[in-house]
């Protein structure tokens, strides 16, 4: 019975007033962990014994979010498309989300159903990806196959008790949809932790891990039989015939047994028609010919993957309980016995195997059964093969903020409510807005740093005295300045290793007479570094300003600066993967810059010698002298120009008005400079390759960009990583900063761009219709799971892809 409605919003941060109104959402009854969904819809769906439920209620006021209805009239059953079930579509413009509550630990069926109907908009131009909260699930996907009958896929995943999403992510200026999603529990124990591996060239070993993975059905065989529909199969699975994939036809013959197999008698395994129906188990092919050994089932598979095969069997074949010895092959070079009494003692009791099999690189599975000898009989019953997809990593959960949610009776008291907690949030957070700071002229010089004097004992107002560090603790960690300790030199002055009377490692950076910074630089450092902490900012110790002195003390990070790993080092070349977590962990310090609790702040100096690299070679942002605060209510900042060259934000240099996307633009030099390991001005080289930014874009019009890469990454960069990260850097040197992405933009694509150098990307024509069925779906009578709770709401996170809001449809 249906819980009565309720109102529920969610304010994100930054936006809440901006999006108030679009968050009003009709909430509906938990569903335990059984999750149906008919997208697009504002009716459910009732098919195959499920109850899809409709979302449109609670999603129809987002605009990055719209559904379709087939306006055609309802198509037949034998087309495979159901009346109701894909006659209507959720669409996203912009990267979105449907979240679960799941309570319950362990494998997951998760299918996704798509239907490219083309009224009124053609559904077959799409191209997305689909990822969940741990791993990608498609990749360059496109519904142009499923314009006949609906694409059907289907994934097993391990999920934990919680939050988990899957997110529709559109390419470029395409779109992504959906026209349902089923997210529910496969029975204990059903994909093993561990199976035989084989290989090829015909070793085996044993693979463990499976149960951790996620795994994409790829085929669903029923050997001797028909099509068996979802509404025949308890877990609600296709399983199609074998002839399109059978080579020798008439060798073989198929038979059927009238009576049920004898799931309760097998000896080793827990075998239910939930591992798979009766139907399955009741036909079978069986070698007919009298001299015919073998008999061969080929399959086109990925050319990279590994894929779990289970193969399935019964024996319905003898007509005594003699023995039954034959032989299964892969790649006709591994074989095992297989003795059917091995699991049972008598007639039709079902078993299965599990393996491993690694790809040979062809793009083709041959798996065969065989005779040992003219008294044998070799049969097969089924076969599932199961792509093992990678473990992308992707934890998106991870970098999202606390959010509020609000729940009350009504609609009025909602947002009566909401108005107080909103007018609270802006008080407060304007309250912490740093004042701003204000700089000297910009000259250009050297490291385009301006020219002070140094400073007079007790100049530095309001400074936090809790960091102030006596200049005799300065003395002793450094041994009084010893030469020896000099790790360094920079704009500001020297670079000490020192080692504090606690024993702490610090690097301490001391200001030198005509260095081309002072005072104001140094006020700004302790400023800003005193009111924030993060992983990816290099953190302030504490600074010390006595006699006449301005030194600053730091976290010491072991690994020195980007630039000493990029260019002119004896240090070994970074791989491709520690160049893109690097990136990654210095867009995110920069995005908490200007979107974190200090209230917004604009490094204005962002190049390689300020991205420092711990032990770990984690990255943190370094060298706030420049940095001044960004009030969130001004669009721009007008100051005088102040920089490096070569990293200088065209437009702020023309209009003086800085923002934080001159961060932006500075960052897209440091990714070329990470990509081609070269400084950002080489005067030395011909005027057309001086600046690194204008030849990097000459080298990406004439398609030869991969030439200017540095050598020492060749061979190490999957294509599409490459693509995305370029795509990346040219949004970032927009000449236009509104073109610009914001850096939270930047770190997901970067993200991005190693989640997909670290999974496997060939996809093969054969994947996008195997699943997908002609069949009918809808049955006479439906078995109704309770309904789901479903309710809208919008991220503050940047988008992945794009410069959109984020989006979710979340069920409770």
């Amino acid at each position: 019975m249906e819980k009565p409605q309720f109102h529920k919003i969610h304010l994100p941060p930054f936006a809440a007033f901006l999006f108030l109104l679009q968050f009003l959402s009709v909430a509906y009854s938990l569903a335990d962990n059984y999750f149906f969904i008919n997208c697009g819809s504002a009716t459910n769906a009732n098919t195959d014994l499920r109850n899809f439920v409709a979302d449109l209620n609670s999603s129809d006021s987002i605009s990055s979010s719209f559904s379709f209805t087939r306006h055609s009239s309802p198509v037949s059953q034998s087309s495979g498309t159901s009346s109701t079930l894909y006659q209507t579509a959720r669409i996203f413009r912009r990267n979105s989300s449907y979240e679960f509550d799941v309570p319950n630990n362990g494998t997951y069926f998760v299918r996704l159903h798509f239907f490219a109907f083309s009224t009124p908009t053609d559904l077959s131009t799409a191209l997305f990806d689909v990822w969940t909260s741990g791993s990608s699930l498609l990749l360059n996907f496109t519904g142009k196959n499923s314009s006949n009958s609906p694409i059907i896929k289907e994934f097993f995943l391990p999920i934990t008790p919680g939050k988990f999403n899957v997110y529709f992510l559109p390419r470029e200026s395409s779109f992504a949809f959906i026209n349902a999603i089923e997210v529910f529990p496969a029975v204990e124990s059903f994909i093993p932790d561990q199976a035989l591996q084989i290989s090829p060239a015909g070793s085996n070993n044993s693979y463990k891990g499976l149960v951790s993975r996620t795994l994409q059905t790829i085929y669903r065989i029923n050997v001797g039989g028909p099509t068996i529909t979802p509404g025949n199969d308890t877990l609600w699975r296709r399983w199609v015939p074998d002839d399109g994939y059978f080579n020798n036809p008439e060798t073989a013959t198929s038979k059927f047994q009238s009576s049920n197999p004898s799931y309760q008698k097998n000896l080793y395994e827990n075998v239910t028609e939930k591992t798979a129906p009766a139907l399955v188990y009741k036909t079978a092919k069986w070698i007919n010919t009298s001299g015919q050994f073998n008999i061969t089932w080929s399959f086109n598979v990925s050319k990279s993957d590994r894929h779990l095969v289970r193969v399935h069997f019964c024996d319905i074949i003898s007509e005594s309980l003699n023995t039954q010895n034959f032989s299964l092959y892969f790649y006709s070079n591994f074989s095992k016995l297989i003795n059917s009494y091995e699991y049972a003692y008598q007639f039709t009791v079902p078993f299965y195997l599990d393996f491993v099999v690694d790809s040979d690189d062809s793009g083709h599975m041959d798996i065969s059964i065989g005779r040992l000898d003219d008294s044998a009989v070799p049969f097969l019953n089924g076969l599932e093969i199961m792509k093992i997809l990678g473990n992308s990593g992707l934890s998106l959960s991870e970098h999202k903020k606390e959010h509020v949610f609000l729940m009350v009776g009504s609609i009025l008291g909602g947002l009566g409510l909401i108005g107080i907690f909103v007018v609270l949030f802006f008080l407060v957070f304007r309250c912490r807005k740093l004042k701003p700071i204000e700089t000297s002229e910009w000259s250009p010089l050297p490291g385009g740093r301006s020219s002070h004097s140094r400073m007079t004992e007790g100049t530095i107002p309001d400074m936090n005295l809790r960091l102030k560090i006596p200049f005799a603790e300065i003395q002793f960690a450094t041994k009084n300045f010893e030469t020896k300790l000099l790790i360094g030199k920079g704009g500001f002055g020297n670079v000490y290793r020192g080692t504090l009377r606690n024993g702490t490692e610090a690097a301490v950076k001391c200001s030198e007479p005509g260095s081309g910074q002072g005072l104001p630089e140094f006020q700004t450092e302790i400023m800003v570094l005193s009111k924030i902490r993060h992983r990816h900012l290099v953190s302030l110790i504490g600074y010390c300003d006595e006699r006449s002195e301005m030194i600053l003390v730091y976290e010491f990070m072991a690994n020195g600066t980007l630039r000493d790993h990029l260019y002119a080092s004896d240090k070994p070349p970074l791989s491709w993967k520690q160049r893109l977590e690097i990136c990654i962990g210095a867009a995110k310090g920069l995005h908490y810059l200007h979107k974190g609790s200090a209230g917004g702040i604009i490094h204005r100096d962002v190049k390689p010698t300020n991205i420092l690299l711990d032990k770990n070679h984690v990255a943190k942002v370094s060298d706030f002298g420049l940095s001044k605060s960004s009030p969130l209510d001004d669009t721009h900042v007008s100051t005088t120009v102040k920089g490096t060259i070569g990293y200088l934000d065209p437009e702020y240099f023309k209009s003086q008005q800085l923002t934080e996307k001159s961060d932006v633009y500075s960052f897209g030099i440091v990714l070329l400079e990470v990509l081609c390991a070269r400084p950002a001005i080489e005067s030395m080289l011909p005027r057309e390759q001086v600046n690194l930014a204008e030849w990097a874009m000459l080298c990406k019009n004439k398609g030869l960009l991969e030439d200017i890469v540095d050598p020492s990454l060749k061979g190490q960069i999957n294509p599409d990583s490459l693509r995305k990260f370029i795509e990346t850097t040219e949004k970032c040197l927009q000449e236009c900063s509104t073109d610009r992405p914001t850096m939270g933009d930047v770190f997901w694509d970067l993200e991005y761009a190693l989640q997909l150098q670290q999974t496997a990307m060939p996809r093969e024509p054969h994947e996008d219709s195997t699943i997908g069925g002609s069949a009918a779906l809808a049955m006479p009578n439906v078995w109704q799971f309770p309904s789901m709770n479903l309710s809208i709401e919008r991220d503050d996170l940047p988008a992945i892809m794009d410069d959109g809001p984020y989006t979710k449809v979340r069920t409770k």
